[in-house]
């Protein structure tokens, strides 16, 4: 390896490794070890690069994580939130920098200060929710400081669907996600404000609290609230906003489908036994019933709706009412109906995703408002990477870069929101062609 090449450990190799291995493999004098469980995953990712390399990695084996982080100059953790901190230990141990794509969890947090006196930078929530969100929202927030006017309302909303091309089944929703991931984040509560009332949502209501949004260029969605948004608000450096909502947005619909789900307990994680280990099973579990039941009408009984109601119906769509039989050790609702998803909902061949983000803030100015409006709308690349996985990898592999080249001064656990980190990073992805149109009207 010539003296003067840096390296780069990636671990994990899953839906959105691909533009980030790419991305900085064409970083001259970068070198990129992508280290997952299987390795036909990583080779495939590193193809025949000659400054790629493909490694078996077990996460369990913590020797061989000690080891490889020791051996790279920076480590990108694509590996499930909960074993960050465990990446992020080995990297103090060796004074090595890393980035994640995660939020920043209190664990990870607490590291701050040995962050900081090791002189590293463990740049996270560097994807793009979080991540493009950050970055696009700062750069709204500081120009708006920056002209003398104070932000008083700030909305943000971000989903991942199909692209109308491909939006051809019932239920509006394919998975550039793990189904389990998408389908426990319907379990969260959620708290905003909202024209200076505060609203606290028990996640059991989380998706009756709908609104819909128009996005240029995109159509009209669905939004419900995505967990704390006060918690920006100190994290934007804002203060006594009258609104601050952050949500998730999905196709019209989708809310009152999942919310009937939700209730007939289908949503829930513990273990349950179920008699006949089939999906029907698992529905006549929930509903305590026998194997003569009629399961779409007692379903609809249990949501008073009729017989050919969409919940009930969707249900059969996804084959919850077949004597499909389900695997040994899934004895969650939640598992059994992500499985059936996966199995119905997956992107096809050459079908493109759509990424879309949306932010509305409002700065007052002596003697005028004005409301400035973002829009981000990507879509997936026929055959090619998805929009989730660009928008996804891409912020975090040229946040890699500019760690690798000293161009961000800042040390410690970081978020994208200073515009030494966020300016360059938004940049690029402009020059990528992943854009964020912005217009400004007087109120």
């Amino acid at each position: 390896m010539p003296p003067d090449t840096q390296t780069v450990l990636i671990l994990g190799a899953g839906l959105v490794a691909r533009p980030a291995v790419r991305y900085l493999l064409d970083v001259p004098g970068v070198q990129v070890t992508v280290a997952t469980r299987t390795v036909a995953k990583a080779r495939d990712l590193v193809q025949d690069h000659e400054r790629g390399r493909a490694v078996a990695f077990n996460v369990d084996d913590h020797d061989a994580l000690d080891d490889l982080v020791g051996r790279h100059d920076l480590t990108v953790s694509l590996l499930p939130a909960t074993r960050h901190v465990e990446v992020a230990e080995a990297c103090l141990s060796h004074r090595r920098h890393m980035a994640t794509t995660s939020y920043i969890s209190p664990a990870m947090r607490e590291l701050d200060e040995r962050v900081r006196e090791a002189g590293l930078v463990f740049l996270n929530e560097c994807g793009v929710d979080p991540g493009i969100d950050h970055m696009s929202a700062m750069r709204i927030f500081d120009g708006i400081h920056e002209r003398g006017g104070r932000v008083t309302v700030f909305k943000s909303y971000c989903g991942g669907l199909p692209a109308p091309d491909a939006n051809d089944n019932p239920l509006g929703y394919k998975f550039s996600w793990a189904p389990r991931g998408v389908l426990t984040a319907v379990r969260n509560g959620a708290r905003f404000r909202w024209d200076g009332r505060l609203v606290e949502v028990a996640p059991r209501d989380l998706l009756a609290t709908v609104h819909h949004l128009e996005v240029a260029g995109a159509g009209t969605f669905e939004a419900y609230p995505n967990r704390d948004s006060l918690s920006y608000e100190s994290a934007y450096g804002l203060s006594d906003l009258e609104t601050i909502f952050r949500g998730t947005l999905r196709y019209p619909g989708h809310c009152a489908r999942w919310k009937a789900w939700v209730d007939l307990g289908l949503f829930e994680i513990e273990p349950i036994v179920i008699l006949d280990r089939t999906r029907a099973g698992v529905l006549r579990a929930v509903l305590d019933l026998d194997r003569s039941a009629d399961l779409p009408a007692e379903v609809a009984r249990a949501l008073g709706v009729e017989r050919d109601a969409d919940p009930v119906a969707t249900l059969g769509w996804l084959g919850m009412y077949d004597e499909t039989t389900i695997p040994d050790g899934m004895d969650a609702p939640l598992d059994v109906l992500a499985d059936a998803m996966l199995a119905k909902m997956p992107f096809r061949p050459g079908e493109r995703d759509m990424l879309i983000m949306h932010h509305e803030v409002v700065g007052a100015f002596p003697g005028r408002t004005e409301r400035i409006t973002m829009d981000l709308v990507d879509f997936g690349i026929p055959h090619g990477d998805s929009a989730m996985a660009r928008t996804v990898a891409l912020p975090v592999a040229i946040g890699v870069k500019h760690v690798l080249q000293g161009t961000f001064q800042a040390r410690g656990v970081l978020a994208p929101v200073v515009p030494e980190i966020y300016r360059p990073i938004l940049d690029e992805l402009e020059a990528l062609g992943i854009s964020c149109s912005e217009r400004t009207e007087i109120l």
